[in-house]
């Protein structure tokens, strides 16, 4: 069955088995993402707190643990899914060119964040806390954003273009990430 330009956004279509990993894997990188999301806003929200660094090395260790489980899902996508979708729908404009430009993004957002914590020196004034916060703010804008749209529009679009063999082919590749 082809995908169909009157198909709504979001309608629930089943996904083969490779497809369901990855939007699966969505769950706990959103959970993981909300936690690093929810802390990024409160810094700077203590009065109390004249030095920031403590908590944001605390935060550090959460978004490099969460950076390192996005890098996995992306691989997974970047190196299997995205070429064989592109050979479909092309790959320098459309769904798969934003797709890689918000990965890009949200993932320099993220090393953004990791490198002003490594470069802040004591004491972090809460000036400087929030400026520092915002870049894992903007991180979890993209990659919501990003991870929206991969299970509305590109996974069931994905399940309607690719072949049966094509959907094994991505199953079996992805195992070996």
């Amino acid at each position: 069955m082809p995908f169909h330009c009157g198909q709504r956004v979001g309608e629930d279509i089943p996904l083969c088995p490779a497809l369901t990993r990855l939007k699966q894997e969505h769950i706990p990188l959103r959970e993981q993402m909300e936690q690093l999301y929810q802390s990024a806003e409160g810094v700077g929200d203590d009065t109390h707190i004249a030095d920031w660094q403590g908590a944001l090395h605390e935060l550090r260790e959460k978004a490099v643990r969460f950076e390192r489980e996005l890098h996995a899902h992306s691989e997974r996508e970047e190196k299997y899914l995205f070429p064989m979708m592109a050979s479909y729908i092309g790959r320098e404009s459309g769904p798969l060119m934003v797709m890689e430009y918000e990965h890009q993004k949200g993932k320099e957002y993220l090393q953004t964040f990791i490198a002003k914590i490594d470069q802040a020196t004591a004491p972090v004034d809460t000036e400087k806390a929030k400026k520092i916060g915002l870049f894992m703010i903007q991180a979890y804008n993209i990659l919501s954003q990003h991870f929206m749209k991969e299970e509305n529009v590109l996974f069931p679009m994905a399940e309607q273009l690719l072949s049966s063999e094509e959907k094994d082919l991505l199953a079996k590749k992805m195992q070996t990430v």
